[in-house]
Formats: C-alpha cells, structure tokens, sequence
C-alpha cells in the first residue's frame, strides 16, 4: 500500500508539470499572435465617431487592466496566473463584457454531454464487436463488419456529419440539422426539452459514433487475434473450459487493458470537441466556441477553452494511470 502512494504522489507531480507546462506553452503562443485585444476594442469602440484624446486613454488604461495587459511582461504573466487559479479568464473580446468563464460554463455542458456518450457507446460497441470478430474469426457477419469498419475509419469526422445532414436535412428531412435544442424552449428539466435535446443530438453523435467505432474494432480484433494464441487460451480450450467463459474471463479481460487507456485519453479530449462536427451541426459546443474565438481574433477565449482542454486531457491521462494498477495486476508500481 505505501508504495501505491508513492505511486500516486509521483503521478500527481507529473500531472502538475504537465498542467503547468501546457499553460505556460498556450500563454506564449496565444500572446504571440499580432492581434492586441485592447487596440481592437477601442477601434470597434471608436469606429461610430470622433473620440476626444484623453477619452481614447483612459479607455485603453482601463481595458489594458481588465485583460491583464499592464505592466510588465512578468507582471503580466503573474496575473495571467492569478486569473487561471480563480478559473477567471477576464472578460470576452468578441462578447464583451461577458466573461469568458460564463462563455465556457454555458458551451461545457454541451459538448461534455454529446461527446462523452458518444464517445462510450463507440468504446463498448467497438469493443465488443471487434472481440467477437477476433475470436470468432470463420464468422462472415463479423467479417463484414470489419470491412464495414475498414471502409469507414478512414473519413474524416466533417466528411461524414455533411452527408448525414444532406440525407437527414433535405433529402429524408426527419431529423433536426442545427442547434442544440429547439428555438425558444425554456432549458429546464421537462420532458420537451430533454426530447428535443436529444433529438437535436443524433446526427452529431451519429457522425462521431460511425468514425470512431471502426478505430476500436480494429484495434480489439488485433488484440484478440494475439490473445488467443496464448497458451494459457490454448490450455483452457483443451481444458473443455466453457466458450463464453473463455471469450470474457481470459481473453476480452486481458485485451481490454490497452483499449481502457485510449478510452480516459478519450474522455480526457472531449473538452476539444469535436470542433468541425459541431459547426457543421451549429451545435452549441465547446469547438464551435473556438471556432468563432479563432475567427475573431478573441485570443482569451482561445487561451481559456486551450486551458480547459490541457487540463481535461490531463486529468484523463492521470486518472487512467492511478487506475492501471488496479485493473492489470501484472503493471508494478514504481
């Protein structure tokens, strides 16, 4: 047991300095950028009519403090991290005054909901059919579908979401093609929104379910295909131990152990989002947020959904490490 916290405390350092240093990575490079949010507000500000001099001051003095602009670079880069400690980003550029906490806190919960089911359905489904397909090799039905998979793996996300929505939005129009609920629907927990919520979700999750599912198929039927050739499968086989029994207690069990990995890194990226699906869908998103912050130069709110995705990862990657552990006795802790 004290070296399993050993274990832990070595992770959660590692977890620090990974944080920190992707943070750090995205300070530089969003502050990089030749766009300077301060000059940029003030000409939108000023771009309706004559402004006196000192007016034009006092608002760049003003807006300079507001987006930890003032001072020194390091007196800058200290405040920058204040703000990161109190999940304060400052306010939006591109919709001020807003805070652009508000602006995540209102698109987290849509992309945290599409994209971690869909990302666990694809698992569980891309695992339990290409285990089958691996043990049970002489099944056509199986080996279909790994064609099916080997066909589909290979489009990209963005591809696919534009055919769904040319056949499901006019050619076969039967599903909603935009947004994340109906227009002018109260977001409370009644039935009528949670029907349309989840309506609204089926052509992005679709999309993302029938990419991913074949990564996973084929990754767990190559895993079991070396599985069964060990001897200890081999042995129970000859043993007369039961099939069903063989396929999950020594086979699947042991070739998931690599597939539970991509799953918390998977789970730790849905902060990305999809971020083409989502615009494709005008889904309400964390990647149609960035999106729309790309294209307005807004750098901080690039450097907050950055900030979050960096830290989701992260925590997925740790998560998965504390637990490896525990699910593979044959992992040591060191």
């Amino acid at each position: 047991m004290n070296g399993y916290l050993i274990y832990i405390v070595r992770r959660l350092g590692q977890f620090v300095l990974v944080v920190f240093i992707g943070i750090n990575l995205a300070y530089v490079i969003t502050h990089a950028t030749p766009i300077d949010p301060v000059e940029q507000s003030i000409s939108a500000a000023t771009s309706f009519g004559n402004t006196a001099p000192d007016a034009i001051e006092q608002m760049r003095t003003s807006l300079r403090e507001l987006y930890g602009l003032g001072g020194s670079p390091v007196e800058q880069y200290l405040v920058f991290w204040r703000r990161i400690l109190r999940a304060d980003f400052g306010p939006s550029m591109s919709a001020f005054p807003t805070p652009v906490s508000t602006l995540i806190g209102r698109a987290l919960p849509w992309t945290a909901g599409l994209l971690m089911i869909s990302t666990i359905i694809t698992w569980v489904l891309g695992n339990l059919l290409g285990g089958l397909a691996g043990y049970y090799q002489k099944s056509r039905g199986l080996k279909l579908m790994g064609v099916i998979a080997m066909g589909l793996h290979p489009i990209p996300y963005y591809i696919l979401a534009l055919l769904l929505l040319i056949v499901f939005g006019f050619l076969w129009p039967v599903l909603p093609i935009a947004g994340g609920s109906a227009m002018n629907l109260p977001q409370t927990w009644t039935w009528d929104f949670i029907s349309s919520v989840l309506m609204h979700a089926i052509l992005p999750a679709l999309s993302l379910i029938l990419i991913g599912i074949g990564s996973w198929f084929l990754g767990m039927r190559s895993l079991v295909s070396n599985v069964v050739t060990e001897d200890y499968v081999v042995y129970a086989e000859l043993g007369g131990v039961d099939r069903h029994r063989i396929l999950t207690s020594y086979v699947m069990r042991n070739a998931l152990v690599p597939q539970v990995t991509g799953l918390a890194i998977s789970l730790g990226g849905i902060f990305n989002g999809a971020v083409i699906t989502e615009k494709v869908f005008g889904y309400p998103g964390i990647g149609s947020l960035l999106v729309d912050a790309v294209y307005a130069g807004d750098y901080g709110l690039v450097l907050g959904v950055t900030t979050i995705s960096i830290v989701g990862v992260s925590i997925g990657v740790l998560a998965i490490d504390l637990l490896y552990p525990l699910l593979d006795p044959r992992v040591k802790v060191r």
